[in-house]
């Protein structure tokens, strides 16, 4: 039995990962929670809750707690997080009493935001509770030496948020964090598809879509694609075919977004720090990264190399559980 332990928790809008020293990932579950909408009770967390989402009777509803990365229900998120700790004391093989926990935040989250975040992972059951910005986490993931005077730059593409940072020195030299990330882009498909054939498409459908047919704005081979949904002028299912042309267009304008952060924190860089970048490049983490020509359009659009992360939707969750060995040389990050 282990008295206390140290974890990290990747508390992301679309999915929630915690790390532990001796297993590595122990746990990846999507941030949903199925409650008793009469009751407020808990039924499911994790996949279980997302198999509920569009699925369930009246009194039952699928929530995401989080929104944007930040907490959107506190005491949801607080018993969601007490339930991802059960699940992962159980894969660990331990029991995990009072765990030292470094949890991270996007790094354009108000004071308040950072706070709700540690709160509800202490009231959840944590001994102690450390913040860190969510791009030094994926820089550390991915294996950058964020403690040296070298500029890394990190691009976090996740769910809610898109993280751009220049990381040197173990601290934040320029970042920008805007809420446009793989929601926005789902939401994008969900629209498009009703405005184009009538016909309403589910959330979980429209990722389906994005990461099978979604395309980054490169000249690609078409790909097709057959989808199910609901038709708005009958009421009746319906199949459409959907190409990724179409797709790359839809998400085009949520692209370009993403891509005016990246510029923007480039041009806010040091010019002492502008030499590394022309060397190093580059990280893209976050599930983001993985849409097809992604690290070709932004490379072309940029002019650096640009470099996926080894493990680009587990980099942060990694990031996290490595802080606390340089927890002393990332002060500036750290809470």
């Amino acid at each position: 039995m282990l008295t206390a332990t140290e974890i990290g928790i990747d508390l992301g809008t679309a999915n929630t990962l915690v790390y532990s020293k001796n297993k590595g990932i122990a746990l990846n579950e999507p941030s949903v929670v199925a409650i008793d909408r009469d009751t407020r009770k808990v039924l499911a967390v994790g996949h279980e809750a997302k198999e509920m989402i569009g699925k369930t009777p009246g009194n039952i509803v699928a929530i995401r707690p989080l929104k944007d990365g930040v907490i959107a229900d506190y005491d949801i998120t607080t018993e969601m997080i007490k339930q991802v700790m059960k699940m992962a004391a159980k894969k660990i093989g331990l029991t995990i009493r009072k765990p030292n926990v470094v949890v991270c935040t996007p790094s354009g989250a108000t004071s308040v935001e950072r706070r709700a975040i540690h709160d509800a992972v202490k009231q959840a059951g944590a001994k102690n509770v450390h913040i860190i910005e969510e791009p030094v986490a994926a820089a550390l993931g991915a294996g950058l030496p964020v403690d040296e005077p070298v500029a890394n730059v990190v691009v976090d593409i996740g769910g809610g948020t898109t993280e751009v940072a220049i990381i040197s020195f173990g601290g934040v030299v320029a970042s920008h964090s805007i809420r446009v990330a793989g929601d926005r882009l789902d939401d994008d498909i969900v629209q498009y598809v009703r405005k184009a054939f009538n016909v309403l498409i589910g959330e979980r459908t429209a990722e389906r879509i994005k990461i099978e047919i979604g395309y980054a704005l490169v000249d690609h081979d078409e790909m097709t694609m057959e989808v199910r949904g609901r038709d708005l002028v009958t009421g009746l299912p319906k199949t459409v075919s959907l190409t990724s042309t179409e797709i790359r267009d839809a998400i085009k304008e949520s692209l370009n977004h993403i891509l005016e952060a990246i510029r923007a924190t480039l041009e806010d860089c040091p010019a002492e720090l502008s030499g590394d970048i022309v060397d190093r490049g580059v990280i893209l983490s976050g599930g983001g990264a993985l849409i097809n020509g992604m690290q070709d359009w932004i490379g072309s659009e940029i002019f650096v190399p640009v470099h996926i992360a080894p493990s680009p939707l587990e980099s942060v969750a990694i990031g996290t559980g490595k802080a606390l060995k340089f927890i002393d040389r990332l002060q500036p990050a750290i809470r």
